[in-house]
């Protein structure tokens, strides 16, 4: 229960953070003669610590058998934490060197850190190697311990160190093995021994049995390596023999070390043997032997009283990793067992029974129960032809010969009487028997070296390549029961299957006829609209996926996050986005999806000269690459086991590989499509470059210099070039990008290397992709000579298929398999007819069901090729999208080039009509009257032609906010309908020597402003449309409201390019004093679009002007001077802004006229009232 380890680890770990750590350093905080570092350090630690301990602490609880996997990751990144606090910024206690000195001069050293001998009475708080013996390697002190010159061993010393305070003394020698006597001097007992004599001892014989090793560091300038090994243990060392000219020596060998001396207990010694060290080297002739690598290995031991038989004994050959500094640099099968000499001496000991049939001299073989137990093979090796051959000691190569050698067996090539006339082999298929290993994984690897035959019978070594593994090269017979698929239950299956396919998808096209689908215009549609579809499709893929956007193949387009809102964000019925026919985008090398399309035929690469230092193994190294060797392998046990033989149609001096085609030069016209290039490298002062592409394919050469684009990173090229080539002498095609320069020549920015003769001959079909549906006219139009019908009938044939075999009901038959499809098509006028290509295309689509020669074919495609330059390596340099059609000149000629070219941007016009604004913030204050008021006019322009920005005029001393315009703006622009861009060219400054194009979102910026006539206009709001999808506009002032601006989500959304014309209120918005909206008005437009010729055909002019002027506003007299009508100011200030404080002085003031009638009638009333008069 990993899930319950895991739980228990971090709450031990959060307890140890929070309690054992911090009543540590609270105990370290009082202790004097401590720095400010240490204090600070100290300080970072205990927050670290606490804050780790929280994290561990919340994580246990979200530990599940789910999650353990990814909680884990995060449980190391603990750990590193951990040991990144461990380590001192500064050291207190010195470390500890141990010199090796001969004639008082130092020859080598070793450097131990002492907080990893440091002991304390806590097990968990001592060094890792506190109370342990060790064996510690010396080097070479100064400059030369650096490099590969400081990589061999001076000298192994095995040491015990303990470094603890002086009242821990008692403890050093706890650690040690037992069976031990103290010598000491007579200074007293808590003195140290001056040494250690142990009574125990044993007696041991170590058996190291060398079997082989292979991908060993190539140390000579041949690419090539004379290596022996050497063994050290204890205090011996031995070595193997040399075996000339190899990186895969098989040496055979058993080394055995006599009497060999132990000390301590003989449980300690079983459990816990000492490390046996294996260099290996290479030797010279002249001077000593170079350092190839080492690596490390523990024996399995026997006691004498342990019976040598199964499980552990004889011991397996297994493989060791050889490390050359840090750098892997090949591995090596060996095993090794560590035999205890009893009393009786060696009679005890097993006997070393090796192989009778050898006699090899001194030399011991590998004993047979270790040995690994061997079976006849066959191998099959099919000589195709060697590929880019360089230049060999100055000379070119011209006849070259393929040796082929395994297990001390061998075949060789045809030789080659031309190379630069035809580098393929004459005669294709040889075979020899050799004696393997039956366990795969012991198999030996298999050297391919090649050499140039020179005048007067000279033989140059041209370069070697090492098959490590057969495994993929074996033969395995298929089962039989798998291929019998005329079994009636599969196949009725499959038809089941398959009604019930065509059957949803009847159904789900009922269903679909409820949502609203928008309707395809055929005529609009072309290559681009398919390509935008099918990256839409892949970005949409990769968000299900939960892909990061950064690996996405096409960076730059938004359209498929654009085309996700407005699904998520449509209202009233649900529209479905129209259904285009796709192809299918790689986002990496075609090549990667289709291993590398070595499906028969495989690329060895074959290597020259001494290996890198610090290169490692597994890498390429370009420089050692010195061209490419073409053929395969077959390995299958003599006789074959399946009834392969015994067929009579296949031809026996090809043994093996039946059906392949002959290696023959071939004419082919390659067809190359360039699509665009993405994340360029800048090649130029201004970061930028000046891209046009290059093609090289054999001798021909194609610049297309003169349609450089200008100041792009991200250039779209849409460019086609045939080129006539013949395999196999141009088998690599080359295509790069160049930057454009001015003055000088031009710069290499990066380029991609493909070899079309893999494609040519595979399987997989990559001469030209297969299209998702067939079609005879549009955008879609089928462009492979070969119509599905053909190629499927070709490709039956090859494979010795039964079929095809078309019935009625639209089914197609293909060795006992059914599949469905139309069988009617649309031409051009619209009139459907008959045809079985839609069911052909449909077997070719489901290729990889067909048993026994079904692989999948590769579908309509654009790839993505990384572009690199070679004086960079592994740095890339941008990405090109592309792809390569391959069609043979002796069979029907292809169509002409689909037409890929960028589209063009298409002219509009955009007429805004500002009618009136409303609720505007009021700026200014009078000088006369103190009321606010504002001077308002509206500014806009399209984004990316600030400097055309156009205003109305003035609405004057608005003192409601309201302001009447009547004023067209008119914005020309060019606009790409596919991309949602307007592409606006203009020079980046007066020197530049040619314009640049932008591809800019398409939107209206619109700005409500106070003019002012001694100092600057105020800005007073803004609000910027996406002409692709804006907030519809209110009806009316009051329904204008600023959540349009704010919340569009959930707002009803329009696109201009669809409604062409539409009228509204939308809000101003700007941000106050605390960095948030708020509402600074409303403006009624209108928006109306209209094509570059419908503009020519009705004009109309800026602002009120001719042709179609708009009415002048009626603007209230308030909009003039206040001093020039003043009685209606006056009217505005009482009745707007004092209107309340009127009334309540002329309520008061009745009221106290009424009170003082009442105080001045009332004593006249009362006299009368008392007289009676």
């Amino acid at each position: 229960y990993p899930e319950r380890r895991l739980r228990g680890v971090l709450e031990e770990l959060s307890h140890g953070c929070k309690c054992v750590f911090i009543s540590l350093a609270n105990k370290d905080q009082n202790q004097s003669g401590k720095t400010k570092l240490d204090r600070e350090r100290l300080k970072l630690c205990m927050s670290e610590m606490e804050t780790i301990g929280q994290q561990a602490k919340a994580m246990r609880s979200q530990v599940k058998k789910s999650t353990v996997r990814d909680k884990i990751k995060l449980a190391q990144n603990f750990l590193h934490k951990l040991r990144f606090m461990a380590d001192e910024p500064q050291h207190s206690v010195p470390d500890i060197f141990i010199w090796m000195i001969s004639n008082g001069k130092r020859i080598a050293y070793a450097r131990v850190p002492s907080k990893d001998i440091l002991y304390s009475n806590v097990e968990d708080e001592t060094g890792k190697d506190c109370n342990k013996v060790k064996t510690i390697f010396l080097r070479i002190p100064g400059k030369k311990g650096f490099g590969p010159a400081g990589w061999t061993v001076q000298a192994k010393i095995e040491i015990y160190l303990w470094l603890g305070l002086t009242k821990q003394r008692k403890d050093y020698l706890c650690g040690l093995p037992n069976g031990f006597e103290e010598n000491k001097l007579s200074l007293g007992p808590s003195a140290p021994p001056i040494s250690l004599t142990y009574m125990m001892k044993q007696i041991f014989q170590l058996r190291v049995h060398m079997y082989q090793a292979r991908s060993l560091f190539a140390a000579d300038s041949t690419g090539l390596s004379d290596p022996f090994a050497r063994v050290f243990f204890s205090t011996q060392s031995q070595v193997t023999e040399v075996l000339a000219e190899t990186l895969c020596p098989t040496w055979d060998q058993l080394l055995v070390f006599e009497n060999v001396e132990l000390f301590g207990e003989a449980t300690e010694l079983r459990d816990d043997p000492p490390i046996i060290v294996i260099e290996l080297y290479d030797q010279d002739t002249v001077g000593k032997a170079d350092f190839m690598g080492r690596t490390f290995a523990k024996p399995v031991v026997k006691m004498a009283d342990e019976h040598y038989g199964p499980p552990r004994f004889p011991p397996q050959l297994e493989y060791y990793q050889i490390y050359r500094g840090n750098c892997t640099a090949g591995e090596m099968l060996a095993a090794f067992e560590l035999l205890q000499i009893g009393p009786n001496g060696r009679a005890d000991l097993p006997p070393i029974d090796g192989p009778t049939d050898m006699d090899r001299g001194p030399i011991l073989p590998v004993p047979l129960g270790i040995r690994p137990v061997l079976s006849k093979y066959r191998i099959e090796v099919l000589f195709w032809g060697l590929r880019d051959l360089k230049r060999v000691n100055l000379a070119q190569v011209d006849r070259p010969r393929v040796d082929i050698e395994c297990a001390g067996k061998g075949v060789q090539s045809a030789l080659i009487p031309n190379y630069r006339k035809n580098p393929n082999f004459s005669t294709l298929v040889k075979w020899f028997e050799v004696d393997l290993p039956e366990n795969e994984l012991l198999h030996p690897p298999l050297n391919i070296r090649v050499v140039d035959c020179r005048a007067f019978g000279r033989y140059t070594l041209v370069g070697s390549h090492a098959v490590t593994s057969l495994r993929k090269f074996i033969h395995r017979p298929s089962d039989k029961q798998a291929n019998n698929w005329s079994a009636t239950g599969i196949l009725s299956l499959y038809k089941l299957e398959c009604g019930v396919i065509l059957h949803s998808e009847r159904s789900c096209k009922k269903k679909g006829d409820d949502i609203e689908e928008e309707e395809l215009d055929e005529s609009m549609l072309d290559w681009w609209s398919k390509y935008f579809a099918s990256i839409e499709t892949l970005t949409e893929v990769r968000n299900e996926n939960n892909i990061k956007p950064d690996d996405s193949p096409v960076k730059g387009t938004k359209k498929g996050k654009g085309k996700k809102d407005k699904k998520k964000s449509s209202d009233a019925p649900e529209r479905r986005k129209p259904k285009l026919d796709e192809l299918k985008v790689y986002p990496k090398e075609l090549e990667n999806d289709y291993e590398y399309f070595e499906d028969w035929l495989h690329t060895f690469n074959l290597f020259r000269g001494k290996g890198g230092d610090d290169d490692d193994q597994n890498v390429v190294d370009e420089d050692r690459l010195i061209g490419k060797f073409k053929g395969s392998m077959c390995v299958y046990k003599v006789p074959p086991l399946d009834d392969f033989s015994r067929d009579m149609s296949m031809d026996s001096s090809m043994g093996m590989f039946q059906n392949i085609p002959h290696n023959d030069p071939v004419n082919v016209l390659v067809r190359i499509y360039v699509i665009r290039a993405t994340d360029l490298h800048p090649a130029d002062i201004n970061g930028k470059a000046d891209p046009y592409i290059a093609i090289k394919l054999g001798k021909n050469e194609i610049k297309d210099k003169e349609n450089y684009i200008s100041k792009q990173l991200n250039p779209l090229f849409g460019k086609s070039f045939d080129v006539e080539a013949t395999f196999p002498m141009d088998s690599t095609l080359t295509v790069s990008i160049y930057d454009w320069d001015l003055v000088g020549t031009d710069d290499l920015i990066g380029e991609t290397k493909i070899d079309l003769e893999n494609r040519y001959y595979s399987k997989h079909r990559a001469t030209c992709g297969i299209a998702s549906n067939y079609a005879i006219h549009g955008y879609n139009v089928w462009r492979d000579p070969m119509k599905p019908t053909q190629i499927l009938a070709k490709m039956c044939k090859d494979g010795k298929l039964d079929g095809p075999h078309y019935g009625p009901g639209g089914r197609v038959k293909v060795e006992n398999r059914v599949f469905m499809g139309p069988t009617e098509i649309e031409d051009e006028n619209g009139l459907k007819r008959k045809t079985d290509e839609h069911l052909a295309l449909s077997v070719l689509k489901h290729w990889e069901e067909i048993p026994r020669v079904g692989c999948k074919l590769v579908p309509e495609h654009v790839e993505t090729r990384p572009l690199h330059h070679p004086d960079k390596p592994g740095i890339e340099q941008g990405r090109i999208e592309m792809w390569v059609d391959m069609f043979p000149k002796d069979m029907t000629a292809p169509g002409p080039a689909l037409d890929i070219s960028p589209r063009k941007p298409k002219k509009f016009e955009l007429r805004v009509i500002i009618w009136n604004t409303d609720e505007v913030v009021l700026e200014d204050d009078d000088i006369f009257t103190g009321e606010k008021s504002s001077d308002i006019f509206v500014r806009g322009w399209l984004k990316g032609q600030q400097e055309d920005k156009q205003d109305t005029d003035v609405h004057y001393h608005s003192i409601t906010g309201e302001g009447n315009f009547n004023w067209r703006f008119v914005f020309p622009f060019d606009y790409l309908m596919a991309e949602e861009k307007i592409v606006i060219s203009k020079k980046d400054s007066m020197f530049a020597w040619d314009e640049t194009e932008y591809k800019i979102p398409a939107r209206l910026s619109i700005q409500v402003w106070d003019a002012d006539h001694f100092s600057a206009d105020d800005f007073l709001g803004a609000i910027e449309l996406d002409l692709n999808r804006f907030p519809r506009g209110a009806k009316t002032a009051k329904q204008c409201t600023m959540e349009m601006a704010t919340d569009e989500a959930d707002m009803p959304m329009v696109s201009i390019f669809k409604q062409k014309r539409i009228k509204g209120w939308w809000p101003f918005v700007a941000r106050d004093e605390n960095d948030e909206l708020e509402l600074t008005g409303k403006v009624e437009a209108e928006l109306h679009l209209l094509t570059g010729e419908e503009a020519e055909k009705s004009p109309a002019g800026e602002g009120r002007n001719e042709p179609d002027p708009l009415e002048k506003p009626n603007r209230p007299d308030t909009s003039l001077l206040w001093f020039l009508t003043p009685f209606k100011a006056i009217k505005h200030l009482v009745c707007n802004q004092y209107k309340w404080l009127v009334i309540k002085i002329v309520a008061a003031l009745l009221l106290l006229i009424i009170v003082a009638l009442f105080l001045y009638s009332m004593p006249g009333y009362m006299v009368k009232k008392m007289l009676g008069a």
